[in-house]
């Protein structure tokens, strides 16, 4: 590890927290979930972020070493903001991994330069699996504590440490950079936040209760947390609601604490406008939830289905009882919903058996 960052590490450690902290614990499916929120205490920096909180440890011991830290970061087309996040990220990492997901452009080169290991995919093949990659190769370093951020400047590394502490003080398991708790701030426009709460509600109803912001990307993992979500199966953003429901699934403590994400300046590469970009994420969400609750998500919309299809039936059998008139628009309405919820509700069925084995098998 340079010494450098060993030296910025322990003066970490030596500064105060002015801040005071607010744990309220909640438990969700089989991991205790807990929200740290900084408050605005924190001493600032001259740019108004926070600055980064203490790395709180025991006394060190003759036997004693530093823990092991390593930054994955996942990168697309990202050759203007590559250097400096790898740059301060370093301060606080003893390595820095970087996925270059298929770059057009300079941004796999650029972070050669700057001292990070790159690993390169043969073409953009989504967020999700250059994470899969990053944090599969990252066990293979037995790091202490594994930390994500995006490449594209919106987060500060100089908060790692604040990400970091709860895991080195063995409180949690995997933290989550939130801009939704107290003490966190962003300049993220009214659209992105009305899609991203709609997203997280989708995901909390997959009994993530506690999170408030599910989305983000800047997080911290301990060696135990790496080991249950290394390698999810979604290849795009929806990754990280699968990565908090397999934390969630094997016991792990969540904590989230408050950070600065900014949107204002930051170059986004993706020629993908934010609708299609929501909409990518909003079905990927529901897809990972329907999957995970198929009798709530499919299974009861199916029944509904089936009792309105029988409902629209016992009305046309009295309308024509009464008048002689058969109107066959709401005959193949209630055929339609009839066949449609009795589909819904055998996939439900079917979802749910394959789900309960999965969750079995992965347990043992």
């Amino acid at each position: 590890m340079p010494r450098n960052a060993k030296r910025k590490r322990k003066e970490a450690a030596a500064e105060p927290v002015q801040g005071t902290r607010e744990e309220s614990p909640i438990s969700s499916g089989g991991g205790d979930i807990v929200i740290n929120e900084e408050l605005s205490g924190l001493p600032k920096k001259s740019n108004g972020i926070p600055a980064a909180v203490s790395m709180s440890s025991p006394p060190s011991s003759p036997g004693s070493r530093d823990p092991k830290v390593v930054v994955c970061i996942p990168a697309y087309n990202e050759e203007r903001a590559i250097a400096s996040v790898i740059a301060n990220s370093r301060t606080f990492a003893d390595s820095v991994l970087v996925c270059d997901d298929g770059s057009t452009d300079k941004t796999a080169e650029i972070a050669r330069q700057m001292g990070a290991e790159v690993i390169a995919n043969p073409h953009n093949m989504g967020k999700g699996a250059a994470l899969n990659v990053l944090l599969d190769y990252a066990k293979s370093l037995n790091p202490d504590v594994v930390v994500t951020i995006d490449a594209d400047g919106q987060h500060d590394p100089a908060e790692i440490p604040r990400l970091i502490e709860p895991i080195l003080s063995k409180s949690a398991d995997v933290v989550v950079g939130s801009r939704f708790v107290r003490g966190s701030s962003t300049d993220a426009p009214q659209y992105r936040k009305i899609g991203l709460g709609i997203i997280n509600a989708l995901v909390r109803s997959d009994g993530l209760t506690g999170v408030k912001d599910t989305q983000s990307g800047f997080r911290a993992y301990s060696s135990r947390a790496l080991k249950a979500i290394s390698w999810c199966e979604m290849k795009g953003f929806g990754i990280e609601a699968e990565q908090l429901r397999k934390a969630s699934q094997h016991g792990m403590r969540i904590v989230e604490v408050p950070i600065s994400v900014r949107y204002n300046g930051v170059h986004k590469p993706s020629k993908k406008n934010p609708a299609a970009h929501g909409l990518e994420l909003l079905s990927a969400t529901l897809k990972l939830v329907a999957e995970d609750r198929p009798i709530l998500f499919l299974g009861v919309p199916g029944v509904l289905l089936v009792i309105i299809g029988f409902a629209i039936g016992i009305n046309l059998l009295l309308t024509f009882n009464e008048t002689r008139y058969f109107s066959i628009p709401f005959a193949l309405l209630m055929m339609f919903s009839i066949f449609g919820g009795t589909l819904l509700s055998i996939t439900a069925l079917i979802l749910y058996a394959i789900s309960r084995l999965g969750h079995k098998l992965e347990r043992q």
